[in-house]
């Protein structure tokens, strides 16, 4: 059975509010991006390894791209291993939108005794919904009831005590704290020995580049001219907002929305369905970059009807000023 997070089940249409062309004399493709350009406004995939904490192995991105400033998408503990998808330079801010973003886990549960197949698997799904969940002593955030969501689990494979399984769940949820309230719900005690996280939003184990990988393309690049595997290993930024909802406008507008103005309803050429009051959503210009990241004052049916007003309230602003022409 294939599982999927929240947002991987949408299925939104592009509804069109004006037809327009872009002109190609500005901006460009995300994927047509200068090499010089996407090591400084892009994002890598990272394979976390064992042993380093999130925020150092950040650091060695930073160290082999020669590079100023990186950010990661969310803490693995040191032993944890798996994705950990990593902003580079300008693009560092947009982790803040994967931070919240639904995560999938491998994980390996031993149990304290033995137990049968069938019940294991039964109360594990028993904790499929929202739950109740309390931060452990080390964790980085007050220690009070959480409600958080589990989206799936299911059971691997299991030999004697040991439990491997898949589990899908909303951001904040602590896995070593899960394991250890399962073990104390069917009263024989459990504790996590590994853990891998193979989804954070829309990245997963598909596009995954060691940091042995990243070295190596970076020589290439720099030392025998080749770009091909750099270009492989990072991702443009817009890969970081597929799991949200997407406006594109006018090429007339972005500018203004580079200097942090509001998206007015005459600006925008095509949207996505589904969008509610109040959701995060993702500015684009026609070719595709990002602009800007906002809150919806209404929904897809009121920004395609409306003729007037303002349709997003922008609050990160991406692309630079003057990339396009001025009104």
């Amino acid at each position: 059975m294939i599982y999927k997070l929240p947002f991987e089940k949408e299925k939104r249409k592009i509804l069109i509010k004006k037809e327009s062309e872009t002109n190609q004399s500005y901006g460009c493709e995300p994927e047509d991006r200068k090499t010089e350009e996407i090591i400084n406004y892009g994002i890598v995939n990272i394979d976390k390894p064992p042993g380093p904490t999130s925020h150092q192995v950040s650091d060695f991105v930073q160290k082999i791209l020669h590079i100023n400033k990186s950010g990661h998408s969310g803490t693995l503990d040191p032993k944890v291993t798996g994705v950990l998808p990593i902003a580079l330079g300008n693009a560092t801010r947009i982790v803040q939108t994967l931070l919240k973003a639904g995560k999938e886990y491998v994980a390996l549960m031993h149990l304290h005794k033995e137990i049968d197949e069938k019940i294991i698997k039964k109360e594990l799904k028993n904790f499929v919904g929202t739950i109740k969940q309390k931060p452990p002593l080390k964790s980085s955030v007050k220690r009070v009831e959480r409600l958080r969501n589990i989206y799936y689990i299911e059971v691997l494979e299991m030999q004697e005590k040991d439990v491997l399984f898949k589990i899908g769940c909303e951001a904040g949820l602590y896995i070593r704290k899960f394991i250890h309230d399962f073990g104390e719900k069917i009263k024989i005690g459990a504790h996590m020995s590994e853990l891998r996280r193979t989804k954070a939003g829309p990245f997963n184990e598909n596009t995954l580049v060691t940091l042995h990988d990243l070295a190596d393309s970076y020589y290439y690049w720099k030392n025998e001219n080749n770009e091909k595997y750099i270009r492989k290993a990072i991702q443009p930024i817009e890969n970081a907002v597929k799991h949200l909802p997407k406006v594109w406008v006018l090429d007339n507008a972005v500018n203004s929305l580079c200097h942090g103005a509001q998206l007015a309803r005459p600006g925008i050429s095509k949207l996505e369905s589904g969008i509610k009051k109040d959701d995060i959503v993702a500015i684009l210009t026609l070719k595709n970059e990002l602009i800007c990241l906002g809150n919806a004052y209404m929904s897809s049916e009121e920004m395609l009807k409306e003729a007037k007003g303002f349709a997003v309230k922008t609050h990160k602003v991406f692309m630079r000023p003057e990339v396009y022409p001025k009104n």
